[in-house]
């Protein structure tokens, strides 16, 4: 039995070149060949039979889709002729050929969809470098959910740059409007094929969360990207914080440690530079952290609170905890407080203690009403000096 030695479609005899390009270039040779046939056939028919110019166009599209509305047909022989050669053998057979050829590219974006192999044409948006080692689903889910929530990062597409999937993305993922390719960040072709040069953002996520080692291949791709002058896009996972002062030296715009239950700590590290630190100090005793103290508040609008531990130097007032155990965040200001309790940021090396801030209040509440007392005599010896009419 004889092996059929010739090629099903001419792509297959040139393999290295990409399937998606040699489809598109056969279907505009098809499409132009099939556009000088009907320009062909409409001279010959407007020629040869008694039709104008638009008779004989319409005559041959219905023709060429094969409707054949019978309102127009070609009477004489060599209309008959090119008819039978130009359309129905030709241009039909093309017609045919081109559907097939759209079919198959649709089916192929789709395969190079799915495993992150299709390149997007993307602007201004969110690239991430690395997945989380384990619940790296859910990571990016709340990311892109937290993301989505700022005014204007609501339409921000997100493209994920990794060899995680090589499946596809989970269709939680999908419906969260996130693309993958299927690449490493230290390959250049990889970050070309992301657009990394148009992102508004580069995250580049450690590869292992608990292993210092993994800092040296986040700061490879770092230096890939600072290279292309894009550090000032670019957030990255530092495990150690020994490493941190190389990501500053090497011109990385923002530091942070990996923290996965948290990718609010990331998205406030793109969207607000700088409050990615705020954040951190809370998780840790070294320099500053959050402290409740239990005491009695009753008589105070949350201004004079956050004023008076400010002026005696204890901290700043986070939130207050109520007499139903609700930690209220940034309360109204000029409202009094009703509570059992105070959330204050104050320094990890020096923590007050809850007698030096019911002091600090004590002095705040003395110096408010000496302020109303005066205030109160200045009206009056106002109103005495003022002459009656």
């Amino acid at each position: 039995m004889m092996r059929n030695r010739r090629p099903l479609n001419p792509e297959h005899t040139q393999s290295h070149l990409p399937m998606g390009g040699l489809i598109r270039s056969r279907m505009r040779r098809l499409f132009t060949i099939l556009g000088s046939l009907l320009v062909t056939q409409i001279l010959i028919i407007w020629a040869a039979e008694p039709l104008t110019l638009f008779e004989a166009a319409w005559m041959t599209m219905t023709t060429l889709v094969t409707v054949g509305y019978g309102d127009f047909a070609p009477e004489t022989t060599i209309g008959r002729l090119s008819t039978i050669l130009l359309m129905f053998i030709s241009a039909i057979t093309l017609l045919t050929l081109i559907v097939s050829d759209y079919i198959e590219y649709r089916f192929y974006r789709r395969e190079r969809i799915l495993t992150g192999r299709w390149i997007y044409n993307m602007k201004d948006h969110i690239v991430i470098i690395n997945t989380p080692r384990s619940g790296g689903e859910q990571y990016f889910m709340r990311f892109a959910s937290q993301i989505r929530s700022v005014p204007e990062y609501h339409t921000v597409p997100i493209m994920l740059l990794t060899r995680q999937f090589p499946g596809g993305l989970p269709a939680e993922l999908s419906d969260c409007g996130i693309v993958h390719f299927h690449g490493s960040g230290n390959d250049p072709q990889a970050l070309k094929a992301v657009h990394a040069g148009s992102a508004k953002h580069i995250i580049v996520l450690a590869a292992d969360e608990s292993d210092p080692f993994s800092d040296s291949l986040t700061f490879d791709i770092a230096h890939r990207l600072v290279e292309s002058n894009l550090g000032a896009r670019t957030t990255v996972e530092c495990v150690s914080d020994h490493n941190r002062d190389r990501f500053k030296t090497l011109g990385v715009r923002t530091t942070i440690r990996p923290v996965r239950t948290y990718p609010e700590i990331m998205v406030r590290a793109v969207v607000a530079p700088g409050s990615e630190k705020v954040l951190e100090d809370m998780f840790n005793y070294e320099r500053d952290h959050p402290h409740r103290y239990d005491l009695e508040l009753d008589d105070l609008v949350w201004a004079d609170i956050v004023s008076a531990l400010v002026r005696h130097g204890i901290g700043t007032a986070l939130a207050y905890i109520d007499h139903d155990n609700e930690v209220i965040c940034h309360p109204p200001t000029n409202e009094e407080v009703e509570g059992k309790g105070l959330i204050v940021l104050v320094r990890s090396t020096d923590t007050p203690s809850v007698s030096v801030v019911e002091e600090a209040l004590d002095r705040y509440r003395e110096f408010l009403k000496q302020w109303r007392d005066l205030h109160n005599h200045n009206e009056q010896t106002s109103e005495a000096v003022t002459p009656k009419e």
